[in-house]
């Protein structure tokens, strides 16, 4: 549904860019509402993300998941992350 790519910086903070084709997600208030369901989360875990930089692409099945659904594989991938650092 999500896929994160990450890269190592030498800056202080995290930052986020999220990638959210039309191809993938029609509709402007789907793309919109996974946005900010992804910064919240991102919000949310940037102390423990710090010092990289973070992609986030959005695939097809983006489009049909609650947010409950893209809150939940999210937080998976930051817990992953943190726990391989």
């Amino acid at each position: 549904m999500l896929t994160v790519l990450a890269r190592k910086k030498n800056l202080s903070g995290a930052r986020l860019g999220l990638a959210i084709a039309k191809k993938n997600v029609k509709r402007a208030v789907k793309r919109n509402a996974i946005k900010r369901v992804v910064r919240e989360s991102f919000r949310q875990q940037k102390e423990h993300l710090s010092g990289y930089d973070f992609v986030i692409l959005c695939r097809h099945k983006a489009a049909s998941a609650s947010k409950k659904e893209l809150a939940t594989s999210i937080n998976r991938h930051w817990i992953r992350f943190m726990k391989s650092e």
